[in-house]
């Protein structure tokens, strides 16, 4: 559980920066924090995700596990993966919001990888997470073409 703690910060960093609030740690097998690592897809690369970025270096927990994220663990062979919100909810809260459905599905990681010792989501943190998501968006315009800009919105989430 002091992992989750860790990502909140992470996750507030990156929204700092002008990214989607995502953070991971590294987290050794006896609970021990060693990496941390926030979003950084606003440079451009999409895929500078923080689970893709730790799974190089054996990441075991997430804010929130995307599909890229979730077939790099499994190509790694790594262990446990814990988030705290799921794609389903990310998927729910942005349906709510007109926000265009990203490219890629959201698969449950179930769906991704063969047998995996997956925790989460965590019910008391959705808010939280949902609120970093409201945040991030309210930095953004959308477009006539559906994509976003930088700008503020109010009616978001």
């Amino acid at each position: 559980m002091l992992a989750f703690f860790s990502i909140r910060p992470l996750a507030k960093a990156a929204l700092k920066s002008g990214d989607k609030p995502f953070g991971s740690v590294l987290v050794s097998s006896r609970g021990v924090i060693l990496e941390e690592e926030h979003n950084h897809v606003a440079t451009g690369d999409h895929a500078r995700h923080p689970d893709f970025a730790l799974a190089r270096r054996a990441a075991e927990n997430t804010l929130l596990h995307c599909l890229m994220c979730a077939a790099a663990h499994g190509w790694v062979g790594l262990g446990r993966i814990v988030f705290a919100s799921s794609s389903a909810q990310l998927t729910q809260w942005l349906s709510k919001v007109d926000i265009a459905r990203p490219l890629v599905r959201n698969l449950p990681i179930q769906d991704v990888i063969r047998d995996p010792v997956v925790d989460g989501p965590v019910a008391e943190l959705a808010d939280e997470v949902r609120e970093l998501h409201r945040q991030f968006y309210t930095m953004k315009e959308k477009h006539s073409d559906g994509s976003l800009q930088q700008s503020t919105l109010t009616k978001i989430l």
